[in-house]
C-alpha cells in the first residue's frame, strides 16, 4: 500500500491535518481523486491505486474525521458553536476536496481533474463538482460507486415504513446524546462486528480480509472518531443525489458504477438517474457484486475504471 502523506487544510475557524496516498507520475493525463465511503479510508482503494496509476497520477484523500485525518469535535445544526468545534456535512466535505484539488493535485492552472467516489463518497464528489462548476473549475468527470442514496434523510422520511416513521424523532433525539453515541459506536466498531458487516456488504465473501477489517478498526480508535461517527448519523438534512445531478451542467459527463448485489443503496434508483438526467452517460450493473465493488472485484472494476476514465467525454 502507498504511503501516507499530510496536508495542512487551511480554512476559517483553524487549521486541520488531512491525510492523503499519491501513486504515479505527472504525464499529461487528468489526475484522478478517489474519495471512500463511510468509515473507510484511502487506504479502501488499496487494489486500486496502483492499476490507475499507470495510466495517470492519481491521489486518495482521508476525508476530515477518518482515516488518519483529524477528527475534531462535532456541532450540530442546532448546537451553539464551540472552540475547534465544527458541522460535519457535505458541503464541508466538498470544499475540503475542491481546496484539495487546487492546492496539491492541480496546482497548475488549466489542469482538470476527474473524480471518483464510493457510497457517501460520491456524494462528497458530486457536491463537490457542484461547487466547483461554480468557481469556474468544472471536473472532467465524475464517476460514482454505489453511491448513497440517503434513505434517513428527513426529505425521504415519508418513503419510510410506519414503524420507523413514527419512532424517527424519538431516535433523532438520541443520536444527538454523546451518552448514547458513545457506548453505540464501541459496540459497533468491535472486529468482529465489522467483518459481519463486511461480509453483507461484499456478497461473494472475496477480499474481506484481516488487512481490510483492521483498516476500518484502526481509526475507530484514534480520538474524536466518536465525534465524526456522531455528526454523520446526525445528518438527517443535507443533500440527496437527484438534487446534485440535476445542477451538474454539459458538458461534465457523470457515470454509474453499481454493485447489482447492494444491500443498502438500490440499484434500481441508480437506473432512474440514469434514465433522468441527462449528465449520466453510462450505468453499468455488476451482477453478484455489493456495496464497494472496487474492493471486492478490483479485477472487473479496475478495467473499466481505466476504460472510463481514459475517454472521460
Amino acid at each position: 500500500m502507498t504511503t501516507l502523506h499530510f496536508w495542512t487544510w487551511q480554512r476559517i475557524g483553524g487549521s486541520q491535518r488531512i491525510a492523503y496516498r499519491q501513486a504515479g507520475i505527472a504525464n499529461g493525463a487528468d489526475p484522478v481523486v478517489l474519495v471512500h465511503g463511510f468509515g473507510a479510508s484511502s487506504g479502501h482503494w488499496r487494489f486500486n491505486l496502483g492499476p490507475i496509476s499507470e495510466d495517470r497520477p492519481v491521489f486518495a484523500i482521508d476525508l476530515l474525521g477518518f482515516g488518519a485525518s483529524a477528527k475534531p469535535r462535532s456541532q450540530l445544526e442546532n448546537e451553539a458553536a464551540s472552540p475547534g468545534s465544527l458541522r460535519y456535512c457535505f458541503d464541508l466535505w466538498a470544499q475540503l476536496l475542491s481546496d484539495f484539488i487546487q492546492q496539491v493535485v492541480a496546482p497548475a492552472p488549466g489542469v482538470q481533474v476527474q473524480l471518483v467516489g464510493n457510497s457517501i463518497g460520491a456524494m462528497v464528489v458530486l457536491t463537490a463538482a457542484c461547487l466547483m462548476q461554480k468557481q469556474g473549475q468544472p471536473p472532467a468527470q465524475l464517476i460514482l460507486i454505489d453511491c448513497a442514496q440517503r434513505s434517513l434523510d428527513d426529505k425521504r422520511a415519508a418513503q419510510l415504513p410506519g414503524l420507523e416513521r413514527a419512532s424517527r424523532p424519538l431516535i433523532k433525539q438520541l443520536v444527538q446524546q454523546r451518552w448514547v453515541i458513545n457506548p453505540l459506536f464501541r459496540l459497533l466498531a468491535r472486529p468482529a462486528f465489522i467483518r459481519s458487516v463486511l461480509l453483507r456488504a461484499y456478497p461473494s465473501g472475496a477480499n474481506v480480509d484481516q488487512e481490510l477489517v483492521a483498516l476500518l478498526h484502526g481509526p475507530s480508535l484514534a480520538e474524536g472518531a466518536t465525534e465524526s461517527f456522531r455528526g454523520f448519523v446526525n445528518l438527517f438534512n443535507d443533500h440527496l443525489a437527484p438534487e446534485l445531478l440535476a445542477q451538474i451542467e454539459p458538458p461534465l459527463p457523470v457515470r454509474l458504477l453499481w454493485g447489482a448485489a447492494d444491500p443498502w443503496e438500490d440499484p434500481l434508483e441508480a437506473g432512474r438517474w440514469a434514465a433522468q438526467f441527462a449528465c449520466v452517460k453510462e450505468l453499468k450493473l455488476l451482477p453478484g457484486l455489493g456495496h464497494c465493488p472496487h474492493d471486492e472485484a478490483p479485477e472487473i472494476v479496475n478495467p473499466i475504471l481505466r476504460q472510463w476514465l481514459a475517454q472521460r467525454a
